[in-house]
């Protein structure tokens, strides 16, 4: 059995096939995880949808900004600002319902016993111990299994953006969403920089990646993430970052987990142009 993790899809199909294609993925033997992200931006969002949830056990997705913000669109309408073009076809689909009800169950991070990584969409706080994290998204978890409108339609904001134990009802939520799907930059203090999104090097004065906070708590724990694709392939010990950015005009990565391997990168076959 292969374990594979695979960064963020954004609605490309072709390339996502292509890629199950080049690594052999066989998910009667295999794993697959994948960093959330599944729709928006790329051709094909409802196929991704369709394909992803067909794989059945063998896969595994956490939930990430598009995700949610394409569940937006379905349960809380009236809190969205924008509404995708790419996503008025998932939900025009006849199938629609049960594509929603599935991405909706999907967690906010997975860890399991035997696996040393633990995956997310984004990033983590310094504050949280892993065992923090984890509790935290199930708190976010239940909130959209017994009220999806409610949390969605209070979910957009980027504040608060310090973690406090006392934080309670939409502003706790708020910030545990913005960090596991949204989170890129912290301040020395641990506050959340939700408005840079390029590259580390020409951050705002004083924001360093989440991952880099001399003091964060997860620093002994391995994290596979994607979400930040101006930063790109990181591999080091105990981090992988795998968005590479495939709709952007990069590639879609896969890299095994469970023995140490190369990434299998496949370049995109369009280039799209504007902000992330």
């Amino acid at each position: 059995m292969a374990l594979y993790a695979i960064g963020d899809l954004q609605g490309c199909h072709a390339e996502f096939m292509a890629l199950l294609e080049r690594i052999r993925f066989d998910a009667g033997r295999d794993r697959l995880w994948l960093t959330g992200d599944l729709v928006n931006r790329g051709p094909d969002s409802l196929s991704v949808l369709r394909e992803v949830k067909s794989i059945g056990a063998a896969v595994t997705v956490v939930l990430g900004n598009h995700d949610l913000h394409l569940l937006a669109m379905a349960f809380a309408p009236r809190g969205v600002r924008k509404r995708e073009k790419e996503l008025e076809t998932v939900l025009d689909a006849p199938d629609a319902a049960e594509l929603l009800a599935w991405l909706a169950a999907r967690p906010l991070l997975h860890r399991e016993r035997g696996i040393s990584w633990t995956l997310i969409h984004a990033g983590l706080p310094p504050d949280w111990t892993l065992a923090e994290a984890e509790s935290c998204a199930r708190e976010v978890e239940r909130a959209l299994h017994g009220d999806a409108a409610g949390l969605l339609d209070s979910m957009y904001g980027d504040a608060p953006d310090r973690w406090s134990a006392s934080l309670a009802g939409e502003e706790r939520l708020r910030f545990i969403v913005n960090c596991l799907t949204r989170l890129r930059f912290v301040d020395r203090k641990g506050r959340l920089v939700l408005s840079h999104k390029g590259t580390i090097g020409d951050a705002p004065k004083g924001a360093i990646p989440w991952f880099r906070h001399p003091e964060r708590a997860t620093r002994k724990d391995a994290l596979v993430f994607g979400h930040w694709s101006a930063l790109g392939y990181l591999s080091e010990p105990g981090l992988l970052c795998l968005d590479t950015g495939c709709v952007w005009g990069g590639a879609l990565t896969a890299q095994r987990l469970d023995r140490e391997s190369a990434p299998v990168r496949l370049p995109c076959r369009q280039r799209r142009t504007g902000a992330d």
